[in-house]
Protein backbone atom coordinates (compact mmCIF):
# COMPACT_ATOMS: atom_id res chain seq x y z
CA UNK A 1 0.00 0.00 0.00
CA UNK A 2 1.09 3.55 -0.25
CA UNK A 3 0.25 5.06 3.38
CA UNK A 4 0.36 8.31 4.55
CA UNK A 5 1.59 8.90 8.30
CA UNK A 6 0.69 11.88 9.61
CA UNK A 7 2.73 13.04 12.84
CA UNK A 8 5.26 10.65 11.20
CA UNK A 9 8.50 12.65 13.15
CA UNK A 10 6.53 12.32 16.49
CA UNK A 11 7.75 9.50 18.69
CA UNK A 12 5.08 6.70 18.30
CA UNK A 13 4.91 8.12 14.40
CA UNK A 14 8.55 7.58 13.85
CA UNK A 15 8.75 4.23 15.01
CA UNK A 16 5.59 2.72 12.88
CA UNK A 17 8.00 4.59 9.83
CA UNK A 18 10.68 2.77 10.93
CA UNK A 19 8.77 -0.08 11.34
CA UNK A 20 6.98 -0.15 8.04
CA UNK A 21 10.03 0.64 5.98
CA UNK A 22 11.74 -1.95 7.95
CA UNK A 23 9.82 -5.09 8.14
CA UNK A 24 7.14 -4.35 5.40
CA UNK A 25 6.79 -3.62 1.76
CA UNK A 26 4.81 -0.31 2.48
CA UNK A 27 5.61 3.02 0.40
CA UNK A 28 5.28 5.89 3.44
CA UNK A 29 4.62 9.53 2.74
CA UNK A 30 5.60 11.37 6.39
CA UNK A 31 3.31 14.09 6.82
CA UNK A 32 4.72 16.20 10.05
CA UNK A 33 4.49 19.60 10.46
CA UNK A 34 7.75 20.14 12.47
CA UNK A 35 6.48 21.21 16.15
CA UNK A 36 8.49 20.34 19.24
CA UNK A 37 7.85 17.25 19.24
CA UNK A 38 8.90 16.85 15.96
CA UNK A 39 12.34 15.39 15.21
CA UNK A 40 13.61 14.30 11.68
CA UNK A 41 16.20 12.85 13.37
CA UNK A 42 13.57 10.30 14.43
CA UNK A 43 13.77 8.94 10.97
CA UNK A 44 17.19 9.22 10.23
CA UNK A 45 17.36 5.21 9.46
CA UNK A 46 15.07 5.83 6.61
CA UNK A 47 16.40 8.50 4.74
CA UNK A 48 17.61 8.64 1.48
CA UNK A 49 15.55 4.79 1.20
CA UNK A 50 13.36 4.56 -2.10
CA UNK A 51 10.16 3.72 -0.49
CA UNK A 52 10.26 6.77 2.24
CA UNK A 53 8.88 10.68 0.83
CA UNK A 54 8.46 13.28 3.81
CA UNK A 55 6.30 16.95 3.39
CA UNK A 56 6.66 18.93 5.98
CA UNK A 57 2.39 20.45 6.44
CA UNK A 58 0.15 21.13 8.71
CA UNK A 59 -3.05 18.73 8.96
CA UNK A 60 -5.17 21.53 9.43
CA UNK A 61 -4.06 23.09 6.04
CA UNK A 62 -6.76 22.02 3.96
CA UNK A 63 -5.19 23.23 0.67
CA UNK A 64 -2.19 21.85 1.42
CA UNK A 65 -3.10 18.01 2.15
CA UNK A 66 -4.97 18.50 -0.92
CA UNK A 67 -1.75 18.67 -2.77
CA UNK A 68 -0.31 15.80 -0.65
CA UNK A 69 -3.16 13.38 -1.26
CA UNK A 70 -3.34 14.54 -5.12
CA UNK A 71 0.47 13.98 -5.35
CA UNK A 72 1.04 10.88 -3.44
CA UNK A 73 -2.76 9.37 -4.06
CA UNK A 74 -2.70 6.75 -0.96
CA UNK A 75 -4.32 3.86 -0.19
CA UNK A 76 -4.55 4.43 3.41
CA UNK A 77 -3.88 7.35 5.76
CA UNK A 78 -2.59 6.80 9.49
CA UNK A 79 -3.16 9.52 11.33
CA UNK A 80 -0.88 10.06 14.68
CA UNK A 81 -0.82 13.57 14.02
CA UNK A 82 -1.79 14.97 17.61
CA UNK A 83 -0.79 17.59 20.56
CA UNK A 84 -0.36 14.73 23.26
CA UNK A 85 0.61 16.19 26.28
CA UNK A 86 -1.59 16.12 29.13
CA UNK A 87 0.34 19.13 30.95
CA UNK A 88 0.35 21.49 27.86
CA UNK A 89 -3.32 21.25 27.06
CA UNK A 90 -3.53 22.45 30.72
CA UNK A 91 -1.73 25.22 30.15
CA UNK A 92 -3.29 25.99 26.86
CA UNK A 93 -5.83 24.10 25.27
CA UNK A 94 -6.27 26.28 21.90
CA UNK A 95 -3.33 23.80 19.99
CA UNK A 96 -5.22 20.86 21.11
CA UNK A 97 -8.17 22.02 19.42
CA UNK A 98 -6.86 22.85 16.64
CA UNK A 99 -4.55 20.03 15.65
CA UNK A 100 -6.03 17.00 17.17
CA UNK A 101 -10.06 18.61 16.11
CA UNK A 102 -9.98 20.74 13.49
CA UNK A 103 -6.89 18.83 11.97
CA UNK A 104 -8.81 15.87 12.19
CA UNK A 105 -11.99 17.58 10.80
CA UNK A 106 -9.71 18.63 7.47
CA UNK A 107 -8.01 15.44 7.20
CA UNK A 108 -11.09 13.36 6.96
CA UNK A 109 -12.96 16.12 4.50
CA UNK A 110 -9.78 15.38 2.23
CA UNK A 111 -9.70 11.66 3.00
CA UNK A 112 -13.46 11.51 1.71
CA UNK A 113 -13.36 13.31 -1.40
CA UNK A 114 -10.35 11.29 -2.49
CA UNK A 115 -11.85 7.93 -1.40
CA UNK A 116 -14.81 8.88 -3.86
CA UNK A 117 -12.37 9.72 -6.85
CA UNK A 118 -10.36 6.34 -6.38
CA UNK A 119 -12.74 4.17 -8.77
CA UNK A 120 -11.66 0.63 -8.42
CA UNK A 121 -8.91 1.18 -5.60
CA UNK A 122 -11.83 2.78 -3.28
CA UNK A 123 -12.27 -0.76 -1.64
CA UNK A 124 -8.93 -1.50 -0.24
CA UNK A 125 -8.46 2.62 1.19
CA UNK A 126 -8.27 2.81 4.66
CA UNK A 127 -8.55 5.46 7.60
CA UNK A 128 -7.05 4.68 10.42
CA UNK A 129 -7.36 6.96 12.51
CA UNK A 130 -5.09 6.51 16.41
CA UNK A 131 -5.93 7.62 19.75
CA UNK A 132 -5.52 6.79 22.89
CA UNK A 133 -6.98 5.26 26.20
CA UNK A 134 -7.25 8.58 28.58
CA UNK A 135 -10.81 9.35 26.30
CA UNK A 136 -12.15 6.86 28.49
CA UNK A 137 -11.45 8.65 31.95
CA UNK A 138 -10.35 6.81 34.91
CA UNK A 139 -11.01 3.54 36.44
CA UNK A 140 -10.72 2.64 40.26
CA UNK A 141 -9.31 -0.32 41.88
CA UNK A 142 -10.34 -2.83 39.25
CA UNK A 143 -11.69 -3.29 35.76
CA UNK A 144 -10.20 -2.56 32.18
CA UNK A 145 -11.40 0.06 29.38
CA UNK A 146 -13.08 -1.97 26.91
CA UNK A 147 -13.76 -0.73 23.41
CA UNK A 148 -17.94 -0.42 24.73
CA UNK A 149 -16.55 1.51 27.96
CA UNK A 150 -18.26 4.71 27.36
CA UNK A 151 -16.58 7.86 27.14
CA UNK A 152 -15.50 10.48 29.71
CA UNK A 153 -12.65 12.52 28.97
CA UNK A 154 -10.71 14.47 31.82
CA UNK A 155 -8.31 16.69 30.63
CA UNK A 156 -8.44 18.96 27.46
CA UNK A 157 -6.02 16.94 25.83
CA UNK A 158 -8.21 13.80 26.32
CA UNK A 159 -11.54 15.79 25.50
CA UNK A 160 -9.71 16.78 21.86
CA UNK A 161 -9.06 13.44 21.18
CA UNK A 162 -12.75 11.94 22.17
CA UNK A 163 -14.04 14.77 19.91
CA UNK A 164 -11.39 13.48 17.14
CA UNK A 165 -12.81 9.33 17.51
CA UNK A 166 -16.33 10.55 17.23
CA UNK A 167 -15.62 12.72 14.24
CA UNK A 168 -13.89 9.97 12.48
CA UNK A 169 -16.94 7.10 13.35
CA UNK A 170 -19.39 10.06 12.46
CA UNK A 171 -17.83 10.40 8.70
CA UNK A 172 -17.96 6.22 8.66
CA UNK A 173 -21.43 5.91 9.76
CA UNK A 174 -22.78 8.92 7.64
CA UNK A 175 -20.39 8.98 4.57
CA UNK A 176 -19.59 6.00 4.73
CA UNK A 177 -15.63 6.90 4.90
CA UNK A 178 -13.92 3.26 6.04
CA UNK A 179 -12.16 4.15 9.02
CA UNK A 180 -10.60 2.15 12.09
CA UNK A 181 -10.14 3.12 15.15
CA UNK A 182 -7.33 2.53 18.11
CA UNK A 183 -7.02 3.24 21.76
CA UNK A 184 -3.67 2.84 23.50
CA UNK A 185 -2.08 2.66 26.75
CA UNK A 186 0.79 4.73 28.05
CA UNK A 187 3.70 4.25 25.22
CA UNK A 188 7.49 4.08 26.23
CA UNK A 189 10.24 3.68 24.46
CA UNK A 190 13.44 5.73 22.35
CA UNK A 191 12.82 8.38 20.67
CA UNK A 192 10.21 9.68 23.31
CA UNK A 193 10.56 13.75 23.66
CA UNK A 194 11.98 14.56 27.32
CA UNK A 195 9.46 15.76 29.04
CA UNK A 196 7.49 12.63 29.28
CA UNK A 197 7.74 10.60 32.69
CA UNK A 198 10.07 8.12 31.59
CA UNK A 199 12.84 9.72 29.32
CA UNK A 200 12.27 12.99 32.08
CA UNK A 201 13.38 10.95 35.05
CA UNK A 202 16.11 9.12 33.34
CA UNK A 203 17.92 12.69 32.17
CA UNK A 204 17.47 14.40 35.27
CA UNK A 205 19.01 11.42 36.92
CA UNK A 206 21.68 11.80 34.10
CA UNK A 207 22.01 15.55 35.17
CA UNK A 208 21.85 14.52 39.27
CA UNK A 209 19.24 16.66 39.36
CA UNK A 210 15.36 16.12 41.36
CA UNK A 211 13.35 13.81 39.51
CA UNK A 212 9.74 14.82 39.76
CA UNK A 213 7.09 12.64 40.63
CA UNK A 214 3.12 13.89 40.94
CA UNK A 215 1.68 13.54 44.46
CA UNK A 216 2.67 10.63 45.77
CA UNK A 217 2.91 8.74 42.83
CA UNK A 218 0.31 6.53 43.56
CA UNK A 219 -1.16 6.87 39.99
CA UNK A 220 -1.65 3.61 37.99
CA UNK A 221 -0.81 3.57 34.11
CA UNK A 222 -0.70 0.79 32.07
CA UNK A 223 2.83 0.89 29.79
CA UNK A 224 3.09 -0.04 26.38
CA UNK A 225 6.38 -0.32 24.75
CA UNK A 226 6.43 1.75 21.65
CA UNK A 227 7.49 -1.29 19.12
CA UNK A 228 4.80 -3.58 20.44
CA UNK A 229 2.09 -0.89 19.73
CA UNK A 230 3.58 0.00 16.07
CA UNK A 231 3.17 -3.85 15.10
CA UNK A 232 -0.33 -3.76 16.15
CA UNK A 233 -1.13 -0.46 14.28
CA UNK A 234 0.32 -2.23 10.97
CA UNK A 235 -1.76 -5.10 12.08
CA UNK A 236 -5.11 -3.64 12.70
CA UNK A 237 -4.32 -1.57 9.22
CA UNK A 238 -4.16 -4.58 7.28
CA UNK A 239 -6.02 -7.06 8.45
CA UNK A 240 -8.93 -5.17 10.82
CA UNK A 241 -12.25 -4.82 10.20
CA UNK A 242 -13.88 -1.70 8.41
CA UNK A 243 -15.90 0.15 11.04
CA UNK A 244 -14.20 -1.29 14.39
CA UNK A 245 -12.21 -0.22 17.12
CA UNK A 246 -9.20 -2.19 18.68
CA UNK A 247 -7.90 -1.55 21.99
CA UNK A 248 -4.05 -1.72 22.55
CA UNK A 249 -2.81 -2.31 26.07
CA UNK A 250 1.06 -3.46 27.64
CA UNK A 251 -0.58 -5.72 30.04
CA UNK A 252 1.89 -3.80 32.54
CA UNK A 253 0.20 -1.54 35.22
CA UNK A 254 2.38 0.14 36.90
CA UNK A 255 2.50 2.68 39.78
CA UNK A 256 3.84 5.90 38.70
CA UNK A 257 6.67 5.69 41.89
CA UNK A 258 7.22 2.01 40.87
CA UNK A 259 8.02 3.03 37.34
CA UNK A 260 10.49 6.01 38.77
CA UNK A 261 12.07 3.69 41.11
CA UNK A 262 12.67 0.91 38.52
CA UNK A 263 14.15 3.57 36.27
CA UNK A 264 16.68 4.53 39.28
CA UNK A 265 17.72 0.66 39.42
CA UNK A 266 18.27 0.39 35.98
CA UNK A 267 20.22 3.78 36.05
CA UNK A 268 21.96 2.20 39.38
CA UNK A 269 23.87 -0.67 37.43
CA UNK A 270 23.97 1.13 34.28
CA UNK A 271 25.39 4.50 35.22
CA UNK A 272 26.17 4.17 38.60
CA UNK A 273 26.31 7.99 40.28
CA UNK A 274 29.40 9.28 41.30
CA UNK A 275 29.97 8.46 45.21
CA UNK A 276 28.04 5.17 45.17
CA UNK A 277 24.56 6.64 46.03
CA UNK A 278 21.41 5.85 44.59
CA UNK A 279 19.31 7.90 41.54
CA UNK A 280 16.39 6.93 44.17
CA UNK A 281 17.68 9.70 46.24
CA UNK A 282 16.28 12.29 43.97
CA UNK A 283 13.20 11.26 43.61
CA UNK A 284 10.97 14.60 44.91
CA UNK A 285 7.43 14.39 45.12
CA UNK A 286 5.55 17.66 43.98
CA UNK A 287 1.75 19.23 43.72
CA UNK A 288 -0.35 16.75 41.86
CA UNK A 289 -1.29 17.52 38.11
CA UNK A 290 -4.39 19.18 37.93
CA UNK A 291 -7.46 16.74 37.19
CA UNK A 292 -5.07 13.82 37.18
CA UNK A 293 -6.93 10.45 36.45
CA UNK A 294 -6.01 7.58 39.15
CA UNK A 295 -5.86 4.39 36.92
CA UNK A 296 -5.99 3.68 33.24
CA UNK A 297 -6.12 0.29 32.52
CA UNK A 298 -6.59 -1.56 28.87
CA UNK A 299 -7.97 -4.81 28.24
CA UNK A 300 -7.02 -5.85 24.54
CA UNK A 301 -8.38 -9.23 24.32
CA UNK A 302 -10.31 -8.27 21.04
CA UNK A 303 -7.58 -7.72 19.20
CA UNK A 304 -5.81 -10.47 20.38
CA UNK A 305 -8.48 -12.73 19.79
CA UNK A 306 -8.80 -11.26 16.16
CA UNK A 307 -5.56 -10.60 14.62
CA UNK A 308 -3.43 -12.46 17.01
CA UNK A 309 -1.50 -9.52 18.63
CA UNK A 310 -0.20 -9.90 22.10
CA UNK A 311 2.89 -7.23 23.77
CA UNK A 312 5.97 -9.05 23.07
CA UNK A 313 8.14 -6.99 25.41
CA UNK A 314 8.01 -7.49 28.96
CA UNK A 315 8.08 -3.92 30.95
CA UNK A 316 10.88 -4.90 33.05
CA UNK A 317 13.03 -5.53 29.77
CA UNK A 318 11.39 -3.01 27.42
CA UNK A 319 12.31 -0.17 30.08
CA UNK A 320 15.99 -1.48 30.32
CA UNK A 321 16.42 -1.00 26.98
CA UNK A 322 14.86 2.26 26.73
CA UNK A 323 17.08 3.52 29.62
CA UNK A 324 20.25 2.52 27.66
CA UNK A 325 18.85 4.05 24.70
CA UNK A 326 18.73 7.30 26.36
CA UNK A 327 22.43 6.55 27.95
CA UNK A 328 23.71 6.08 24.48
CA UNK A 329 21.92 8.19 22.20
CA UNK A 330 22.99 12.03 24.04
CA UNK A 331 22.82 13.91 20.51
CA UNK A 332 19.32 12.73 19.87
CA UNK A 333 17.95 14.37 23.15
CA UNK A 334 20.49 16.95 24.06
CA UNK A 335 19.60 19.67 21.26
CA UNK A 336 15.57 19.37 22.88
CA UNK A 337 16.65 20.78 26.08
CA UNK A 338 17.02 24.07 25.16
CA UNK A 339 15.05 26.47 23.10
CA UNK A 340 11.66 25.19 23.41
CA UNK A 341 8.79 26.56 25.83
CA UNK A 342 7.65 22.91 26.86
CA UNK A 343 11.20 21.68 27.93
CA UNK A 344 11.78 25.30 30.13
CA UNK A 345 8.11 24.67 31.75
CA UNK A 346 9.12 21.30 32.70
CA UNK A 347 12.65 22.25 34.27
CA UNK A 348 14.41 20.21 30.68
CA UNK A 349 16.03 23.76 29.91
CA UNK A 350 19.54 23.89 30.19
CA UNK A 351 21.20 27.68 30.52
CA UNK A 352 24.14 28.32 28.17
CA UNK A 353 27.36 28.84 29.83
Amino acid sequence: MKIIVTGGAGFIGSALVRHLIGHTDHEVLVVDKLTYAGNLASLEAVRGHPRFRFSQADVCDRPAMARVFADFSPDAVMHLAAESHVDRSIDGAAAFIDTNVVGTYVLIEVALTHWRALGGRANGFRFHHVSTDEVFGALADTGCFTEQTRYDPRSPYAATKAASDHLVRAWHHTFGLPVLVTNCSNNYGPHQFPEKLIPLTIIKGLAAEPMPVYGRGANVRDWLFVDDHVRALTLVLERGRVGETYNIGGHAERRNIDVVHAICDAMDRLAPRAGGSSHRDLVTFVSDRLGHDFRYAIDFSKLKAELGWSPQHAFEDGLAATVRWYLENRAWWEPLLSGHDAAARRGLARKRA
